[in-house]
């Protein structure tokens, strides 16, 4: 793996310009099919609200993959103009409540930060080692533990983000650019609501989206949380943290079903794109493919990410993460 880490740049290099034409028709297949499932959802609204339900679970997932092209506008690299980058991005950011600029300035620091111990907190599922968690008092115990609940973190974690998202980041952080992207952002949404309340299809229009929207919530929340949450995962203090090692070794490749890894633009190839986020979603696989290094990797299956929910304190002794429970049995035995 070292030897990887010394050559990265030469084996993700070609991978990482950006094909026009690729992107396209990904923004066609995207949007298109998305518009399409909110039609039918509007059309099964006449026959039975249980079907609209049943519609918003391939339009959650069209809405995972929109915000993946958002993803990649904002790593500049899905478009091989930044302009076009910046137009798509702050759409398909509307489309799923999401600030185009200031996420792209958050998710950057995500990405340079990604398995320090020492700069954890940047678009992170917050995670403390054994010996913070042990200082804390029993109430802060009990708020970690309730944080890390799976039901909170899937259900309330969309909630919280769409709420978090509407304002600028705190303490001064943000520049005035990123700080405009935010009300711009609002207030297109703000027009559309009242534009929909006008027309007197409000409560309709949300019965439909909200229930898409709150399925691509949940399971992007879980696919944040798998992509860097696995037992073995890597974290390190500052001093011994390196980036490629962090990249190849503390992101995940999830294999997925083709259909879901469709759904979910690639992301599953968590490693590659960690490595080098200028390599766009449509060429990641293709990179993944092309070099054996990159496919002796942490892998997980679906299943194998749903138990990683179970995963809650990062042991700095043994270099993995653990539950409460293992943390309980080696209390008991020490």
């Amino acid at each position: 793996m070292s030897d990887v880490a010394g050559k990265w740049r030469d084996l993700v290099a070609k991978y990482q310009v950006p094909n026009n034409r690729a992107a396209i028709i990904q923004v066609c297949t995207t949007i298109i099919p998305l518009v399409v499932g909110l039609g039918l959802m509007v059309w099964a609204m006449k026959i039975h609200y249980g079907l609209v339900l049943l519609l918003a679970i391939p339009t959650g997932g069209l809405l995972i993959r929109t915000f993946i092209v958002m993803h990649d506008c904002g790593h500049g690299s899905f478009f091989s103009s930044r302009r076009w980058n910046d137009i798509v991005g702050f759409i398909t950011g509307v489309l799923t409540f999401t600030p185009y600029v200031q996420w792209r300035r958050d998710h950057a620091i995500h990405h340079a930060t990604s398995g320090n111990l020492d700069k954890r907190g940047w678009g992170d599922v917050t995670t403390l080692t054994v010996e913070e968690y042990l200082k804390l008092s029993k109430l802060g115990r009990f708020k970690y533990r309730i944080y890390r609940n799976a039901f909170f973190l899937l259900v309330f974690g969309p909630i919280f983000l769409v709420i978090k998202h509407r304002f600028p980041t705190p303490g001064g952080l943000t520049t005035a650019k990123e700080r405009w992207n935010v009300h711009a952002t609002n207030l297109v949404l703000v027009a559309v609501v009242v534009l929909l309340a006008v027309v007197g299809v409000l409560d309709e229009a949300a019965a439909i989206y909200l229930p898409a929207f709150f399925l691509a919530g949940m399971a992007g929340v879980w696919l944040f949380y798998v992509q860097h949450q696995f037992e073995d995962a890597y974290w390190r203090p500052g001093r011994h943290w390196d980036y490629a090692t962090s990249a190849l070794q503390g992101s995940t490749h999830l294999k997925l079903p083709k259909v879901l890894q469709w759904f979910t633009g690639n992301i599953g190839l968590h490693h590659v794109h960690h490595l080098s986020p200028r390599i766009p979603n449509y060429r990641l696989q293709q990179c993944h493919d092309s070099h054996p290094e990159f496919q002796s990797v942490p892998t997980i299956t679906f299943w194998q990410g749903i138990k990683a929910l179970g995963l809650k304190l990062y042991d700095e002794e043994r270099h993995r993460l653990i539950g409460f429970r293992e943390l309980r049995r080696a209390r008991r035995k020490s």
